[in-house]
């Protein structure tokens, strides 16, 4: 064991200039910093890192700030439609959901599917009837259908657009999903990612979040990784896996790494969007090609720290 240990959140990417539809810097970071120390304080008692990602993406889902759980986005027809996944980096085990409704904490399922083991990613009704099995907490769509969510799905509809956090009509936005990625004090790597989706997307549309290698990915012989953005982007290049692969085959650090994948993003897909990686020294990094990212970080124990930008 080892007395080290650091963990990443993250809460969505943009241009943050404006955040009309959820709040200020203050609140955002209050968020971010008390969701980081909870998570120190399990990885420091020696939490395992799977189960630190799990409750800290739980926590993120559960405030209304973020595109995620309470307070996701509605699709086309003014629903909610949720995917989640997380990936333990010491055995390669996964498990994700997609197009899921009515589920208090996706990653819950999630984490569900992760540990009956047979399957990696279930959707729709046959990860509703798993949720069934399993008795998850559900909720009315009241719960999750906020206000603010609502007029934002009028303005999506009058611009004729598909957005995320804020429409995609100015370049004044902000990207949804969250994550977290960890190293515990065993050495082991793990990562979450959650997402409420796209403002009016299509019902049924499933983005990078729930699949491994994408939107999420974990492995102990190179990094953690949770990436927020637009998911067509990052399943195209599947940036996950290739930000590790940087790391692995290439001998990159995690920040050079982490900018590789973006910089690749953007040159053949002109992707939009960030990461957050912890590596398997314990040693974060993140990158973004938009001009702001809400993200904290404890690295090694050490203290904490939030950025918006």
């Amino acid at each position: 064991m080892s007395n080290s240990y650091s963990l990443m959140i993250h809460g969505g990417s943009g241009c943050l200039e404006d955040l009309k539809y959820e709040a200020g810097e203050a609140e955002f970071k209050h968020s971010i910093h008390a969701i980081l120390e909870k998570g120190r304080q399990r990885l420091a008692r020696g939490d395992r890192a799977l189960d630190v990602v799990e409750y800290c993406v739980t926590r993120l889902e559960n405030d209304p700030l973020y595109n995620a759980g309470r307070g996701s986005v509605l699709n086309a027809r003014g629903q909610v439609e949720m995917d989640a996944a997380l990936m333990n980096g010491a055995d390669l085990r996964a498990g994700s959901v997609a197009c899921v409704s009515e589920i208090k904490n996706p990653i819950a399922l999630a984490r569900h599917v992760l540990n009956h083991g047979k399957h990696v990613l279930l959707m729709g009704d046959g990860a509703m009837e798993f949720a069934n099995l399993c008795g998850l907490e559900r909720c009315h769509e009241d719960y999750f259908i906020t206000p603010a969510r609502i007029e934002q799905l009028k303005e999506a509809k009058a611009a004729g657009r598909i957005t995320l956090d804020h429409e995609r009509v100015s370049m004044a936005e902000k990207l949804g999903t969250v994550g977290a990625v960890a190293r515990d004090v065993y050495g082991d790597l793990a990562a979450a990612t959650s997402t409420g989706g796209l403002v009016n997307n299509h019902w049924g549309r499933v983005g990078d979040t729930p699949i491994i290698g994408a939107g999420v990915f974990a492995d102990n012989e190179s990094c953690a990784v949770s990436a927020t953005g637009y998911g067509e982007e990052f399943l195209r290049t599947v940036l996950g896996k290739t930000i590790a692969m940087f790391m692995q085959w290439r001998g990159l650090d995690v920040a050079a790494a982490a900018e590789a994948g973006i910089e690749y993003l953007v040159n053949r897909v002109q992707g939009e969007g960030g990461v957050i990686v912890v590596d398997a020294d314990g040693r974060c990094a993140s990158a973004q090609s938009t001009t702001g990212l809400i993200c904290g970080w404890i690295e090694h124990g050490g203290e904490a720290h939030c950025t918006l930008g």
